[in-house]
């Protein structure tokens, strides 16, 4: 393995040990192809299966034209979601755990069926969803200062950090994602993004096909019962200490967060549960 990749892994692991964000790791990487960033986040992923940490699904990331303005990137990509990145719906993120977050409102899919198939399509996402819910995606990065490339975020677990379902399940069959509509409010109820399904690769089931060929022709083909975060539906906006976010998706509902210093229980586990009041 070349030294590069397990130099700019190790890293991004010190500065998720310290809460200290790092200097880019693209120049440790100095072909900058896909292959090589996603061997990072490979390495990443390994070492947290072996603390323990289980995966539960997918993020589709960079899918979003207006979030791809913001951090200078054309194409999506994609990272793992672990059990222990999971927050409860209206409750509160522990902000110890993170270091320069940003949230941003998307669909996720629930999948009730394996999508491992040679012939993926569209129709084979749909018949393969359990349900689909409103979500919250916190991405964070190690890098100081949001400086990153394709290759910066790929190696970096596609930014990722925790994520918020919303409580109603809706079947997927005879929705149009494409018309949903998204705003994303703080606490004083100000309009912080807006989006819509088309933001997201045209569609959010576009997304989720591009993830499963993807994940399929790398031998990790997504699963029944995981999460598929299919990507922003807007831009992302930074996250403050003590603040309160809800996006409202039409016909999907609402799903909310709140963030905050309080530390996690020993042991960790999922992010911090202190419910919020939170107006819809």
């Amino acid at each position: 393995m070349p030294n590069g990749i397990q130099e700019a892994a190790e890293r991004l692991l010190e500065a998720t040990r310290t809460r200290t964000p790092c200097a880019p790791i693209r120049d440790l990487l100095p072909d900058g192809n896909a292959g090589t960033a996603y061997a990072v986040q490979n390495i990443l992923t390994a070492r947290s299966l072996e603390e323990g940490r289980r995966i539960v699904g997918r993020k589709v990331g960079l899918t979003s034209p207006a979030v791809q303005r913001q951090l200078g990137v054309d194409r999506p990509d994609f990272g793992v979601l672990f059990a222990d990145m999971e927050v409860a719906d209206a409750t509160v993120a522990d902000s110890g755990r993170l270091l320069q977050p940003k949230v941003e409102a998307e669909i996720a899919f629930v999948l009730a069926a394996d999508l491992d198939a040679a012939d993926l399509d569209a129709a084979a996402v749909r018949a393969a969803t359990a349900h689909v819910v409103a979500a919250l995606e916190i991405v964070d990065s190690r890098i100081a200062g949001w400086d990153i490339t394709f290759a910066d975020t790929v190696a970096d677990n596609a930014s990722s950090a925790m994520y918020v379902l919303g409580t109603e399940r809706l079947d997927l069959a005879g929705l149009d994602l494409t018309t949903v509509r998204m705003e994303l409010v703080d606490g004083a109820g100000a309009t912080v993004s807006e989006g819509t399904g088309a933001a997201c690769l045209g569609d959010p089931v576009e997304a989720v096909l591009w993830l499963a060929r993807t994940c399929r022709d790398l031998g990790v083909p997504l699963r029944a019962g995981e999460v598929v975060l299919s990507g922003a539906l807007g831009p992302m906006v930074p996250a403050t200490t003590d603040g309160v976010y809800t996006a409202r998706l039409s016909d999907l509902g609402t799903v909310s967060v709140g963030f905050s210093g309080t530390a996690l229980r020993p042991g960790g586990g999922v992010a911090h549960t202190r419910p919020l009041s939170v107006a819809n």
